[in-house]
């Protein structure tokens, strides 16, 4: 039978193709080696045990693999994972091993470093301390910032034994008084200053900001006294007839007082005529005015 050349053309193309693609396949599955920086974990630390120093997030590992694979793998998808079962108070060393780092298929672990990592650990303690609430801004011109509460009052923190030794107060997110006339009441995270130490459970507080006007005094003079309750027929005679008053109340309310919203008087109900010394009793029309002094606070009554 005679050879023809072109006979099958098509399948011999499509044999080179496919020799020519296992070919490319094959030299891309060399071994190489690449290196990445991956998370660290910490497993089974002992309960009642808290780390104290500041270990690395992350360590450097050497990964083995064909250079397709490696091309596909995340850093997220290498993790070292260190086990601290064996962990005791005081400061200890744990080897990170090569098994124990997390790879997917295909990927070989050929370095970790650092291979050793020192680890503090220290006997944890609760406290309960009171919340003291973080307050920014100022209240509204005349306008003053008063009492202060919170909703829960004291909160349990843990953590180190020794850090808690020198803890006095949790605090809270800032609650804004800016620019307030009114009471401001918010819902803030309560937290620690320490990042070492936590809440036992964590929680929110009511916070609540007292405002008010500001308060300020004032003194009243030349205010006359008037008797009252004077029996039918008689005549009283008041010596000094004025006093002198020293106010207190919200700072606008006392600018614009006048004389007419108080009325110091004398009470001569069931009195006989004659010289005797009675106390000066004052009444005010404002419930928010205070009337801090009188002077003097006694006055001769003449009654006739």
């Amino acid at each position: 039978m005679a050879y023809h050349p072109f006979r099958h053309l098509g399948l011999k193309f499509l044999s080179i193709a496919l020799a020519v693609l296992i070919w490319l396949l094959v030299a891309d599955q060399r071994a190489v080696e690449r290196t990445v920086r991956a998370p660290l974990e910490f497993h089974n630390v002992p309960e009642g045990l808290e780390l104290v120093n500041d270990p690395p997030e992350t360590v450097e590992v050497r990964v083995r693999g064909t250079s397709s694979v490696l091309a596909r793998l995340l850093p997220s998808e290498v993790v070292g994972v260190l086990n601290l079962q064996a962990a005791r108070p005081g400061t200890r060393l744990f080897h990170l091993l090569t098994d124990e780092v997390r790879v997917p298929y295909g990927v070989q672990v050929a370095q970790v470093t650092p291979a050793t990592i020192p680890l503090s650990f220290e006997k944890s303690g609760s406290r309960i301390v009171p919340v003291v609430p973080a307050v920014e801004g100022e209240p509204a011109p005349g306008y003053v910032a008063g009492r202060i509460t919170s909703e829960p009052a004291v909160v349990e923190v843990v953590g180190p034994a020794s850090l808690l030794t020198d803890l006095k107060t949790a605090t809270t997110e800032p609650v804004s008084i800016e620019k307030a006339t009114h009471p401001v009441r918010d819902t803030v995270t309560i937290g620690v200053a320490n990042d070492n130490l936590r809440l036992r459970q964590a929680a929110s507080a009511i916070v609540t900001v007292e405002i008010a006007p500001v308060a300020a005094e004032r003194v009243m003079s030349e205010v006359g006294v008037q008797p009252v309750n004077v029996p039918e027929g008689r005549t009283v005679v008041v010596t000094p007839a004025s006093v002198r008053l020293v106010v207190r109340g919200p700072k606008a309310r006392v600018d614009e007082l006048q004389d007419t919203a108080f009325a110091p008087h004398v009470d001569v109900t069931g009195l006989k005529p004659g010289h005797m010394t009675l106390p000066v009793k004052v009444t005010t029309i404002a419930s928010d005015i205070e009337v801090v002094r009188i002077e003097p606070e006694s006055v001769r009554v003449t009654i006739k």
